[in-house]
């Protein structure tokens, strides 16, 4: 009985090995906003993790997109070969003819450079169905999916969609989904988008990097992490516009609603804020938002408050007794 069953083991093995890698079937999109420069890629698949696989960027050169049956250096290469001046079809040119893996006719890549050109390739021997459709300035593609209306879906979606490029792209990507989208299901989604120096903290190019690594519904948890991670930038472009001189008051206000926007029921995000707002002088609207935190965070609010308050431009609120008698009354 052992040996019988080490043989299947043996043999098990042996079949495993022989095959090719499972191909990165996915859908998805390049794409630049020509307004301000972002670049950017959003994609989901029935495939595990593919964040870590199909999305390469770099801001102020270039967005890729590798998959199917995937060569991951592609992303590295193109980005190399951007930044080194090639245009996406020159870039595109030479990965494929540099190519020495096997199974380069079942592969799919697209490009978009920081001037906006598009190029793309769906090998031959893609998985079916695989094709590939482009706009001004993006590149929607997939294979193993239900058809040609998921990349027609997503550059309709795209180019209806207003508002910044990581909303964009996840407009596409739900679109999709909404056709139809991988032909066996859902596991994983992505984004990335770059902005040189627009990422939170500083010299950071990343200005939003999420990822659903495992899920059920993957496009529910990159719509909630989305939002944070759109809510948080915006904190911290409020923060770095109160950190200039002059301070620009209107501007980090404007910043400040942003990110309650997207964070509604954030009581941090509705603090931070607050303090902005009396520091722009509009004690009206910061007790607002005070109160907003204070319901949300009832157990943390009076030590979180009190410890952000003694941040140096914020401490005048500290000695404001009918600012404070109206937001902690006896």
């Amino acid at each position: 009985m052992k040996k019988a069953f080490l043989l299947f083991l043996l043999t098990f093995a042996a079949v495993a090995y022989s095959q090719t890698p499972p191909p990165v079937s996915t859908f998805s999109i390049v794409a630049i906003d020509p307004q301000n420069g972002d670049l950017g890629i959003a994609v989901a698949s029935r495939y595990f993790s593919v964040g870590s696989v199909v999305p390469w960027a770099m801001a102020d050169v270039g967005a890729v997109a590798t998959q199917a049956n995937v060569n991951v250096g592609y992303g590295q290469q193109a980005i190399d070969l951007l930044r080194a001046g090639k245009t996406a079809s020159e870039v595109l040119k030479k990965i494929m003819e540099d190519d020495k893996f096997d199974g380069k006719d079942g592969r799919q890549v697209a490009i978009v450079d920081a001037k906006g050109n598009v190029a793309a390739y769906t090998g031959p021997n893609a998985p079916k169905w695989a094709g590939d459709r482009q706009g001004k300035t993006w590149s929607a593609q997939g294979n193993i999916l239900v058809g040609p209306q998921v990349p027609e879906s997503m550059g309709k979606a795209f180019e209806g969609t207003s508002g910044e490029l990581a909303e964009k792209l996840f407009a596409a990507l739900k679109a999709g989904d909404a056709a139809g989208g991988d032909a066996r299901g859902r596991q994983s989604a992505s984004i990335l988008v770059v902005r040189k120096r627009g990422g939170r903290n500083y010299n950071n190019d990343r200005y939003v990097y999420i990822n659903v690594d495992d899920s059920t519904d993957p496009f529910a948890e990159l719509r909630r992490l989305l939002d944070l991670n759109l809510a948080y930038n915006y904190l911290d472009a409020m923060y770095k516009v109160m950190e200039a001189t002059p301070l620009d008051a209107k501007k980090a206000q404007a910043a400040g609603a942003k990110a309650v926007s997207y964070a509604p029921n954030n009581y941090g995000v509705h603090m931070n804020v607050g303090f902005v707002h009396y520091l722009a002088g509009d004690k009206e609207a910061a007790l607002a938002e005070f109160l907003k935190a204070k319901a949300l965070g009832p157990t943390i609010f009076n030590k979180d408050w009190q410890d952000e308050a003694q941040y140096g431009p914020f401490k005048p609120i500290l000695v404001d007794t009918p600012f404070l008698q109206r937001l902690f009354p006896i």
